[in-house]
């Protein structure tokens, strides 16, 4: 494929991104198809789309620039952070992925953050801090770390090596640095089954709404269908962090049991739009999982089918 042809399609793709008259679930799958592609093009598109009005859409811009890991996404990214009429849950991932970026000049910001106001900002730009200084220090040379299954480029490394009940005693234990907790969450994530799967929904009921976020998050990469129950409870949960719903949300659509589709289908009409939101798109999700299509990130397929109409 040669540069120009990248080009345009990555353009074709921006613009599907961009376009908001078009279904979310449209314009997640292209996000998702550039996030894939990469590259400045890309990152530019993404940039891009910040301005829109779905606090969930500008959620996942900042997790795709994370997890592309490109250092020309930092300024954009530094942009989202300090902005104050930004959602909390869209600045707080633009701070988890400049921890993902993982470069130490964005340090004197992300230690200026971890002191804000909103706390889900405050402890990710902690996380960040902490992930980046473990990056660059011996330790993170010496530690013999299980591998992640899953490529994802997460806010803290793995715990070294110990068994699921010490994992478990770790993850719950609340007066623990969160770092320490979140290296705990990942390692019994990478290790999966049915006693590890039990042990991280216990941290659905933990105090922090950024742990129990990410709890989710993780629940929901495994697709163990041994914590759908605690998944359904902390999404009906209506005192419940928006940010948490929606993450539990995004997991059920992942974990593609037909419980799942039930509860998503009720509350695809939730009072709290990045709920709603969150389940039109795990909707999409969960009928992906239990379809015959190639990929999730289709957007250059639907470009392609696009050339073919012209023709």
């Amino acid at each position: 494929m040669s540069a120009q042809v990248k080009q345009d399609h990555v353009d074709e793709v921006g613009r599907m991104l961009a376009d908001g008259s078009r279904p979310l679930t449209e314009r997640f799958r292209a996000l998702f198809t550039l996030r894939n592609l990469g590259g400045r093009a890309a990152v530019d598109w993404i940039a891009q789309a910040f301005e829109d009005p779905s606090a969930l859409l500008k959620h996942e811009l900042a997790y795709c620039l994370g997890q592309m890991q490109d250092p020309y996404a930092i300024p954009v990214l530094l942009g989202v952070l300090k902005d104050k009429g930004q959602e909390p849950m869209v600045r707080h991932e633009a701070g988890e992925a400049l921890g993902a970026i993982g470069s130490a000049e964005v340090l004197d910001v992300l230690e200026e953050y971890a002191q804000d106001d909103t706390v889900e900002v405050a402890e990710t730009c902690q996380l960040a801090v902490q992930r980046i200084r473990w990056l660059n220090s011996k330790q993170s040379q010496e530690e013999t770390l299980e591998p992640n299954p899953y490529s994802s480029v997460d806010p803290a490394p793995p715990a070294p090596t110990m068994d699921v009940s010490e994992l478990r005693t770790v993850l719950l234990d609340e007066t623990l640095p969160l770092f320490a907790r979140y290296r705990a969450m990942f390692t019994l994530r990478n290790r999966g089954g049915q006693d590890a799967v039990l042990a991280l929904a216990e941290g659905l009921k933990c105090s922090s709404a950024l742990f129990r976020h990410e709890i989710a998050y993780v629940l929901g990469q495994i697709q163990h269908r041994a914590c759908v129950p605690q998944l359904i409870q902390a999404l009906e949960r209506k005192d419940e962090n928006p940010m948490v719903r929606h993450e539990c949300a995004e997991a059920l659509g992942s974990i593609a049991e037909d419980a799942c589709m039930d509860v998503l289908q009720k509350y695809a009409s939730d009072q709290e739009r990045v709920v709603r939101e969150s389940c039109e798109v795990a909707l999409d999700m969960l009928n992906y999982e239990n379809s015959q299509q190639f990929q999730y990130a289709d957007g250059l397929s639907k470009v392609h089918a696009g050339e073919q109409i012209d023709k």
